[in-house]
């Protein structure tokens, strides 16, 4: 039994040396303690992974949980036999991680910039992030990118994804904790969205990752939710999506006028203040449609109250090119096949040229 996990631990650490999958998914490391800590983390999910059969035959399994866990297989299924994604172990093992997330990303940009700040790795290139799996390393990090006088965000991941490099059952990703009580319309949405970062992905480049992504999640929930009997279902999903909707329109427009600001001649000091203003303006517009549309539902409190320019930085990774995937995907005549071989043509060319396609 040693000798086996000793091999465990070699294997992870020789896959996080040589690819830089590990962490909050190529959070990287500019130390040998960040290393260290990444590897540990993801061993400890491994470790505590259980296939999902075994927990279903639990008798101290909760029926919420085992309600759940089939949930997940019939999405886990969907995905293959309906929307093209990888059949493999993922997400056909399930850990309770005892805690709120699995990772916890920092993200920051210049006090007059949306540019996340990055950080370079082999083969997964730059990132604008760095992932933790303790919340106080996460703090600690971003206490120092704020005494560089950085804007900067922490936020908790519930899962991420190791591209499905990593061999073997054992290593494939896990059904967590973290995200297995969603909404079924978000459960779905996520296995898919890590699902299809095992499709395609382009080094270095987070935008067209989180892009593509978000949208094999959207093309694909709007799919599984299609077969569904239970009505409720898709009744919360058009709720929350009609609001997350507004919340992307609200905060792109105020992102635009930003950026504006930013670009725009004058001096540091009149884009500080318009900077004050602007996120004032959006905050207030915020509770408007909160108290006016949203009948006072707050679950965008705790983000506009932090809302600096990391967070919406960060935001326009996950979107801002959703609508030229979805429009590939329907050139391709909604085949998920032939949409994942162009998106992963397009991957394998110069970002400028993979940019500019996506633009047209």
């Amino acid at each position: 039994m040693k000798k086996s996990r000793s091999r465990c631990w070699r294997a992870v650490v020789w896959v996080s040396l040589s690819l830089g999958l590990l962490g909050g998914l190529m959070a990287g490391c500019s130390s040998t303690g960040y290393l260290l800590q990444s590897v540990r983390g993801h061993v400890g999910i491994l470790q505590a992974a259980r296939p999902v059969d075994d927990v279903l035959a639990d008798p101290q399994s909760s029926s919420k949980l085992q309600e759940r866990l089939r949930l997940t297989q019939q999405m886990r299924d969907f995905a293959v036999s309906n929307l093209a994604l990888p059949d493999n172990a993922s997400y056909r093992r399930y850990a309770d991680l005892g805690r709120s997330a699995a990772v916890w990303n920092v993200v920051a940009a210049p006090e007059l910039s949306l540019t996340l700040t990055s950080s370079c790795f082999p083969v997964v290139g730059c990132v604008g992030y760095r992932g933790f799996f303790q919340r106080e390393q996460a703090d600690a990090h971003a206490q120092t990118l704020r005494d560089q006088g950085l804007d900067v965000m922490v936020y908790g991941v519930p899962a991420y994804s190791t591209l499905g490099r990593l061999p073997g059952r054992y290593f494939a990703d896990p059904l967590l904790n973290t995200f297995i009580n969603d909404t079924p319309a978000d459960l779905a949405k996520l296995i898919f969205h890590e699902l299809a970062h095992q499709v395609a992905f382009a080094a270095g480049d987070t935008v067209f990752n989180e892009s593509f992504a978000t949208a094999v999640e959207r093309l694909g929930v709007q799919r599984w939710l299609s077969t569904q009997e239970e009505a409720s279902f898709r009744r919360d999903f058009e709720r929350l999506e009609q609001q997350r909707a507004e919340f992307r329109a609200l905060t792109m427009r105020f992102r635009t006028e930003l950026e504006q600001v930013f670009q725009r001649s004058g001096s540091d000091v009149e884009k500080r203040q318009r900077k004050v203003q602007l996120y004032a303006d959006m905050r207030a517009e915020y509770r408007r449609i909160k108290t006016e549309r949203w009948g006072g539902y707050a679950g965008y409190d705790r983000w506009f109250e932090r809302a600096n320019n990391a967070s919406l930085a960060v935001l326009a990774a996950y979107n801002t090119q959703v609508p030229a995937f979805e429009s590939l995907f329907e050139r391709c005549d909604r085949d998920f096949p032939r949409f994942y071989a162009e998106v992963r043509r397009l991957a394998a060319l110069p970002k400028a040229e993979r940019d500019a396609f996506l633009v047209r």
